[in-house]
């Protein structure tokens, strides 16, 4: 009994003797990382444990970074007549009216401060008067002057004017743009300097979770810097056919389009180019076009001011799962051709609307945003072996690519018309499986869709009444009784699905329905 008492006074005596060595072992035990001094001693100074900075490449990118103003011409007549969106009836009011005559003081006063602007109209072209219309980012890629910007930033400007780290102001010009990729260079007068640029990231090698430092102008606050990391590659936003974004979750938001991503590297892993947000300002989910895509299409548009790209000459959509089995694939995967445009090369090499292009040079075709990449990847004039499964089979053909054009249309379907055929008899159990009624079509091309079963496959893969069937399984119907005879040898083929083509005011499709087998 007497140890216990002992053993207790000797505690607490060890307890009051050590408090400061006490709240230290507290402090590492809790896992904080600092160092706690003794009472009435100094200000406390925490040492902060060591994370990584991204001070220097910050550092080391900010000169090549720069600030894009764009001009473009408004109708000086109009600017006179509504300065300030008072419309014509502003000049009616009477002369000695207090608000006329505050808001002319007021003009007189702007017009004052606004000779730079007047100055610049004097020297134009009589088009009406330079107004900043947009603001954007951009950055360096050579030591004299040229500079890499969105599409959509300087797309409809008249004049440029870029703003650099420093603050300096140089006027430049537009040396050529890419819609398709949403890409522009501009170029500046050097006068003897030498800019900062950077150079490009081999983004293949970025992997989701790496760190990314994105530098712009959000809001035309000037150099901003953000950070985060890679969300994911290879997105599709849909907003052409060479989509293939790498999404970030660095903030990002209006003013920072045409910026540069950073690797921890100081090289461009990609350039900003849209948000998804419903506010308009950043909610994390940033989109950057790839260094790979913007490192060739920029190095076309220095040299020449364009970007020429191979033309196929096909209206392609992706295989589903169910146009795969209907097609006799072992997978879903490739392009499906709806139908090659007139004179195209695809049409000269014999491709046919129903084929599957499944490999370019032995390459594997993912899908129809791949397969218009890898063609639009390679020069016009070449030579290219393009695999398509046809028939149930692989065959391949060659095909010399053309120059896409400038404003592609989209393929017309085969006007050819088969001869008419009698109506078989298990015509209309055929169809009403398959939730359609049909009738002749007015130009007597392909099969008038009548009427939908709500209820049916068709209406589910968005069928409609008023729309056309030109073909099943590939093969050419004119009534009826065509669509029911290729059913009828489908089932006997063992299939479960019939590959359908129809066409409507927006073009032409292809719709894989389930058949009865029985």
């Amino acid at each position: 009994m007497f140890r216990n008492i002992k053993d207790t006074l000797s505690r607490s005596t060890a307890m009051k003797a050590s408090v400061v060595a006490g709240l230290a072992v507290a402090a590492l035990t809790t896992g904080v990382p600092a160092v706690v001094t003794g009472a009435y001693a100094d200000a406390v100074n925490v040492q902060a444990p060591q994370v990584p900075s991204f001070a220097n490449v910050v550092d080391a990118v900010s000169p090549a970074v720069v600030s894009v103003r764009v001009e473009s011409r408004v109708n000086s007549v109009a600017d006179e007549d509504d300065s300030f969106g008072l419309g014509r009836g502003f000049d009616d009011l009477p002369d000695d009216h207090p608000l006329k005559k505050f808001f002319r003081q007021f003009e007189q006063q702007q017009g004052r401060g606004q000779q730079h602007g007047q100055n610049q109209q004097k020297n134009s072209d009589d088009k009406g008067r330079l107004r900043p219309v947009a603001q954007g980012s951009g950055f360096f890629v050579s030591e004299d002057g040229y500079i890499v910007t969105n599409n959509h930033v300087v797309s409809d400007g008249a004049a440029f004017v870029v703003v650099l780290n420093d603050g300096t102001e140089l006027d430049a010009k537009l040396v050529g743009k890419d819609s398709r990729t949403d890409l522009a260079v501009l170029k500046v007068d050097p006068k003897g300097k030498k800019f900062t640029y950077v150079g490009w990231a081999d983004d293949s090698k970025v992997r989701v979770g790496d760190w990314v430092v994105a530098v712009g102008n959000p809001f035309g606050l000037g150099g901003t810097v953000t950070a985060g990391i890679v969300s994911a590659r290879g997105r599709d936003i849909h907003s052409g056919p060479y989509d293939d974004y790498i999404q970030i979750d660095a903030p990002v938001n209006k003013g920072n389009s045409g910026g540069p991503t950073f690797n921890l590297n100081g090289q461009v892993v990609g350039i900003n180019t849209a948000i998804f947000s419903q506010s308009g300002g950043s909610v994390g989910i940033a989109f950057a076009i790839p260094a790979t895509t913007a490192k060739d299409v920029v190095t076309d548009l220095i040299k020449t001011g364009t970007v020429s790209r191979g033309w196929l000459g096909v209206q392609i959509q992706p295989v589903t799962k169910d146009i795969a089995e209907s097609l006799g694939l072992s997978e879903a995967s490739g392009a499906l051709v709806v139908s090659p445009q007139d004179g195209s090369p695809g049409q000269k090499a014999g491709i046919k609307n129903g084929d599957v292009v499944t490999a370019v040079n032995g390459d594997p075709v993912k899908d129809p945003r791949d397969l218009a990449r890898r063609i639009g990847a390679m020069q016009p004039g070449s030579k290219v072996d393009v695999s398509i499964w046809r028939a149930g089979k692989s065959q391949s053909v060659t095909v010399e690519l053309g120059t896409l054009p400038a404003d592609q249309n989209q393929a017309s379907n085969d006007d050819s018309q088969p001869d008419q055929q009698p109506q078989q008899p298990s015509s209309e159990k055929a169809l009403a499986d398959l939730g359609l009624t049909v009738g002749p079509s007015d130009d007597g091309k392909g099969v008038a869709i009548t009427a939908v079963d709500p209820d049916s496959d068709a209406a589910d893969k968005g069928v409609k009444e008023g729309e056309k069937i030109t073909s099943v399984n590939n093969q050419q119907v004119s009534n009826a009784g065509d669509i029911a005879k290729v059913i009828e040898q489908a089932k006997k083929d063992g299939r479960t699905r019939a590959l359908f083509q129809i066409q409507s005011g927006n073009g032409s499709r292809f719709v894989a329905l389930p058949i009865n087998a029985g």
